[in-house]
């Protein structure tokens, strides 16, 4: 896939939308020196061109009972099912995110789940009707840490 160039507003909007993004327009206009109209022209380009994807609140899972957090590599019977296994993973509101993959697995996903018991249920329940050859779970304790790519070296590196 090509790399999008991007000009100098372009990362200015990227560096404060993903710094806050409910950040109004009007804000990122006086910080960059344009117009409001030309900052929302420009976050419909970027959104246009798949590289915004929208905005959204963030849940933090165990807050509203999801104590448990674990990655899940999968490897199927017929790896030919893959489409198949995804769409029925969309059907599983626990799995939050599935990846395809190389090295031991053909999909890695990452779900969460009330506790380790409720784990276990998706597990034995939901998964491994999927057709699974064999599966590995690595329970998250605690998530040092997430980002954002870093716009400020995207910047940096190009400008």
């Amino acid at each position: 896939m090509a790399t999008i160039k991007l000009d100098t507003l372009d990362k200015q909007i990227l560096r404060m939308v993903s710094a806050d993004a409910r950040i109004p327009f009007l804000e990122i206009a006086r910080a960059t020196g344009v117009s409001g109209a030309a900052i929302h022209q420009r976050v419909q380009k970027l959104t246009t061109m798949g590289i915004l994807r929208g905005s959204q609140f963030v849940i933090a899972p165990e807050k509203i009972g999801y104590e448990t957090c674990a990655y899940i590599g999968l490897n199927l019977k017929n790896p030919e099912d893959f489409d198949h296994v995804v769409e029925e993973l969309q059907k599983i509101p626990e799995v939050t995110e599935c990846h395809y993959t190389t090295g031991n697995f053909d999909m890695f996903i990452k779900i969460y789940a009330h506790n380790n018991h409720h784990l276990l249920t998706i597990i034995h329940d939901q998964l491994q009707p999927l057709g699974l050859s064999s599966s590995e779970t690595l329970i998250s304790f605690h998530s040092a840490f997430e980002r954002q790519l870093p716009i400020n070296d995207l910047m940096d590196a190009e400008d």
